[in-house]
């Protein structure tokens, strides 16, 4: 495989598996707001109106930012009607053959992201909840996921290449 491909695979592999091993530990954060919303509304009786969308928010996040490195590990689902009795070779063809279709989709939500988030700043839109925060934050945050998975199929794809034709990256 050329430099260049080898260069942009690691990078790419290097900052999904940093940004996914980072959000990994999000999910805590989650816990303790769901904790924090029960105490406060069971126990306190003093219900706090933001906690329930934040937690929404760093689920949101957790689910979008991770997914480039849920391909790197390999832990994404996949219809597994003859696959897995693929050898790898047949399993790197099979994922080329449809990685056309993911990189495609990744495309189209990677636009329609920018155009969200372009319209989301330019209305300063926000949520019509009692706590009303701007969406803009998480659009943002799913646009980098968007981003670090349409990146992460390329380099998967040259990965599949590199297992075609016995090279390693």
């Amino acid at each position: 495989m050329p430099k260049l491909i080898r260069y942009y695979v690691h990078l790419v592999d290097f900052i999904c598996e940093k940004v996914g091993r980072f959000v990994m530990y999000w999910v805590f954060f989650m816990m303790f707001l769901l904790i924090l919303s029960f105490v406060t509304r069971n126990i306190i009786n003093f219900p706090l109106l933001w906690i329930i969308e934040m937690a929404q928010f760093t689920i949101t996040a957790y689910y979008i930012l991770g997914g480039g490195y849920s391909m790197i590990t390999d832990d994404h689902v996949r219809m597994d009607l003859f696959y897995g009795r693929l050898k790898k070779r047949g399993k790197a063809i099979m994922d080329i053959c449809t990685s056309g279709f993911l990189i495609f989709y990744l495309a189209i939500l990677f636009y329609g992201s920018i155009t969200s988030l372009q319209y989301t700043i330019k209305t300063k839109q926000k949520l019509f909840t009692a706590w009303a925060p701007y969406v803009w934050p998480i659009k943002t945050l799913m646009l980098i996921g968007i981003l670090l998975m349409l990146l992460q199929a390329f380099s998967t794809l040259f990965k599949d290449i590199a297992k075609i034709r016995n090279k390693k990256i």
